[in-house]
């Protein structure tokens, strides 16, 4: 089921406006480029969740076929417009990736779902979506997706974490501190802590959005049945974690880059 209150934000002229200006890649999404630059010329590429096209233009002049899709009609208008010129607008389309059925089976190389674009669906929709990804990414295709890190959510609803040796500083982390906690009355710290996953409202957007945030070692699991070769990478610093320094990783979302079974 569609989560309808994201998708009328997504599909507001103002957060449209927001996405189709934004231009840079994330460190780990150019990490992840780098890695891929030299096969991308022989790619048949899935841009998931496209929004203004940010990735568009990093993306779609290097590989060899590239389709992007959102789930957002007006953020697909969008992408035709600014590429107009120079992509055609039948390699953008409207498209739930739950139901993937406009592609066949197999079909990609390489598929994004960047800007943690997986995380504003539910919890069952999620495994239905990581079901349609393997279906139509080839075996031994690479799957790269950003998500947001249970772990450094509860830093946020931690009180004690914002506060600092300057009055200005602390003041305003604990108007934020209030701001998750009003928004988010069905969860305390504890909860969190012993969660696996959980939906949040978070800052961006003014809180408008629900956000599924998860646990590395949940996202782990979750990718186990259906993806390998699974690296995590850091958003911020474009480097690759290891497996067992997740427990302690509070970045508040980390790219994971896998192969398709």
């Amino acid at each position: 089921m569609i989560n309808f209150q994201n998708l009328k934000t997504y599909e507001s002229r103002g957060i449209i406006q927001h996405y189709t200006q934004l231009q840079q890649l994330q460190p780990a999404e150019s990490a992840i480029l780098s890695q891929l630059k030299d096969q991308l010329s022989t790619m048949s590429m899935l841009d998931m969740g496209v929004g203004g096209g940010r990735t568009t233009q990093h993306f779609a002049k290097l590989a060899a076929n590239y389709r992007g899709i959102d789930y957002s009609a007006g953020m697909i208008s969008a992408c035709q417009k600014r590429f107009a010129n120079s992509i055609d607008p039948d390699s953008f389309a409207v498209c739930d990736a739950r139901d993937m059925s406009c592609f066949a089976d197999n079909t990609f190389d390489f598929i994004l779902f960047s800007f943690n674009g997986i995380d504003y669906i539910e919890h069952c929709d999620r495994i239905q979506v990581l079901q349609e990804i393997q279906r139509v990414g080839k075996p031994g295709s690479y799957f790269c997706f950003s998500t947001h890190n249970l772990q450094g959510m509860e830093q946020v609803f931690n009180w004690r974490s914002h506060l600092s040796y300057n009055p200005v500083n602390t003041y305003t982390e604990l108007v934020i501190w209030a701001l998750y906690r009003l928004f988010n009355r069905s969860y305390s710290l504890k909860q969190l802590q012993s969660s696996a996953h959980a939906m949040i409202r978070d800052e961006p957007h003014n809180f408008r959005l629900r956000t599924y945030h998860i646990r590395p070692q949940e996202q782990l699991d979750q990718l186990e049945s259906g993806f390998k070769n699974i690296k995590v990478y850091s958003w911020q610093r474009g480097i690759e974690i290891s497996h067992e320094d997740l427990p302690a990783i509070l970045e508040m979302w980390l790219y994971y880059f896998c192969e398709i079974k």
